[in-house]
Formats: C-alpha cells, structure tokens, sequence
C-alpha cells in the first residue's frame, strides 16, 4: 500500500513537472501540452486504479489553486474554459489507458503503443470534445474539428509512452505496476 500511494505521488508529479514543457496555444483557447503524455504513464506504468489515482490527485491539486497546467495555471476557473473536458477527463484517460495497458498481454512495448492510444487518445478526446462543445457553443462535429489539431502531437505522445514505458519495464519490471 506504501508503495502505491508514493508511485501514485510520483506520477502525479511528473504530469505536473510536464506542465513546465513549454505550451502552444491554439486560436480558440486549448493549449498543446506534453501533460497528456503524463497522464498515459500514469496508466501505462500504474495500471488503471492506481493511475487514475494519480491523474485525479493531479486534477485535485490543479482545481485547489496550485498551478499545475501548462502556463502557471490552475484553481476552479479552469472549469469555465475551453479545455476543461480534457481536464476533467484525465482520470478517465489513466484508467482506460491502464484497464488497456491490464489486459493486452502482448510485449511492453506494442502493449502501452494500444493502452496509450485507447487512453490518452479516444477516451480524454471524448470528454474534451463535448467540454469544447458546450463552453465553445459549437456542435460536436465542430468542436471534433477543432480537436483534430491535436491528433498528431497525441499520436507523438503515444510513441513517446510506449518507448519509455518499456523502458522502464526492462529496467526495473517491478515498477510497472500495470505488468504485476
């Protein structure tokens, strides 16, 4: 139980520590971060519970006023603004991710490339996509639109996960939680 509560903060920090990575704002408000990245490590190395722990203390600390995202950002007006479905569905994310990451039994590597993907991907796009949807006044196709603009640096961020993820795995298999 130590252990996971410490892996747990560990994680956590390296999605806010991500947050230093310098951002690229788009034209309607949703910036491009490397803490996506962050949040599919959570799932990839943790697993789902313990990496949807992980992202949720992040999303706590964030909305409690510390200044976690990318820019300095924090506290509960985040809620008000274009990006809070994918704030809001990081947890999901490290879940999926990790619930994929539990049951794909294939090598590390081709393992975390799909739970990172199904993840960090399809399930943080979908409550990001209706989140821009309603604070944008867009349909979902529009917002969908909008989204696309991240897809390539997403699919990057996948890659990224499933090198280091393995990486990690061969290094020290214990600390990948998801494998035990």
């Amino acid at each position: 139980m130590e252990r996971s509560t410490v892996l747990i903060a560990v994680l956590a920090a390296l999605v806010a520590a991500l947050g230093l990575v310098p951002k690229f704002t788009l034209a309607f408000g949703v910036p491009i971060t490397a803490q996506s990245l962050g949040i599919m490590m959570c799932g990839t190395v943790l697993g789902a519970k313990r990496g949807g722990a992980a992202a949720f203390l992040f999303i706590v600390l964030t909305l409690a006023g510390l200044p976690l995202l990318a820019g300095g950002r924090g506290g509960l007006g985040l809620l008000s603004g274009p990006s809070v479905g994918f704030i809001i569905g990081f947890p999901l994310a490290a879940f999926v991710t990790g619930w994929v990451m539990e049951r794909v039994q294939t090598n590390v590597l081709t393992s975390s490339f799909i739970a990172s993907f199904m993840g960090g991907v399809v399930a943080l796009y979908i409550p990001g996509v209706i989140g821009m949807a309603l604070i944008l006044d867009k349909s979902l196709m529009a917002a969908f639109g909008l989204v696309s603009a991240f897809v390539i640096g997403d699919l990057v961020k996948v890659v990224i996960c499933g090198f280091v993820t393995q990486a990690i795995y061969r290094a020290q298999p214990e600390k990948v939680l998801s494998r035990s």
